[in-house]
């Protein structure tokens, strides 16, 4: 059993929780209680509390990238719990911009933290819980920065978002992949996964609906529809893409909003 609790999403499910452009998921497995990212703010471990999730018993925590929407709420998990581990990349720290002025990366005080566990391509934590960056890996169908940037010394070059990974849950025979945003490309993780259910973002935001973004989430569709799997996303997605995908795929694709929980 994988139960899930989404502390934070740009959609609300429920009046009482608070928003953001962010990510934060609670989930519990037959073994752990984890934090799945941790949103902008203190609004996901607000939301925790209005969702009876106390956040000083988890035991693991994960930060799919090095992006402020997900990782900006660090800090305060870490005053709220102090015995988790958290894994994030050994990339996530890098100075993440939007373009050339708009930082968007992680606290980088926080690098030092003594807790903070530093992954590589591959990480397997136990039996139940593994984490793979995929940096080695062919790209089948490509993507493209979206004009997000990481800079090197004076220069800024696109991002290859080698600072992103994954959680793979091993749920008795299911195989559960948890993706923050899908920067390398939803397509290509499916490609490398295969698993019998993804949740997290599609990056298809801002994807307009008409000539070359209807194109693609079109192919989209048609694509992660060949695979025997169930899509639950949220966040970067986008509402309006969503639906549109919704449309095409039925029943295969769901959405998480903030203060929803599922059990699978």
């Amino acid at each position: 059993m994988l139960r899930i609790k989404v502390l934070l999403e740009n959609t609300q499910a429920r009046p009482d929780v608070l928003t953001e452009h962010g990510l934060s998921l609670y989930m519990e497995t037959e073994r752990h209680k984890i934090l799945f990212d941790m949103g902008q703010s203190d609004r996901f471990a607000q939301n925790a509390q209005r969702m009876s999730v106390d956040l000083g018993d988890v035991d693991t925590a994960v930060l799919s990238h090095g992006h402020y929407d997900h990782g900006g709420g660090l800090s305060r998990f870490m005053e709220l719990n102090h015995a988790a581990q958290i894994y994030l990349s050994r990339y996530a720290f890098e100075p993440h911009y939007s373009g050339t002025e708009r930082y968007i990366g992680l606290d980088t005080t926080l690098a030092g933290e003594p807790r903070l566990v530093f992954a590589g391509d591959h990480v397997r934590i136990d039996d139940e819980l593994e984490l793979f960056s995929c940096n080695r890996l062919p790209h089948p169908y490509p993507t493209d920065s979206a004009g997000l940037t990481t800079k090197y010394d004076s220069d800024f070059v696109p991002d290859d978002f080698r600072h992103e990974q994954y959680l793979l849950v091993h749920d008795g025979t299911r195989r559960v992949l948890i993706s923050g945003c899908s920067h390398k490309g939803i397509l290509n993780i499916m490609e490398w996964f295969h698993p019998d259910v993804l949740i997290g973002g599609f990056h298809f935001m801002k994807l307009d609906l008409n000539g070359e973004g209807r194109k693609t989430l079109t192919q989209a569709a048609a694509v992660l529809s060949t695979y025997p799997a169930v899509f639950y996303t949220c966040h970067c997605t986008g509402v309006e893409q969503y639906e549109f995908l919704k449309n095409l795929m039925g029943d295969q694709l769901h959405y998480l909003a903030c203060g929803q929980e599922i059990v699978l």
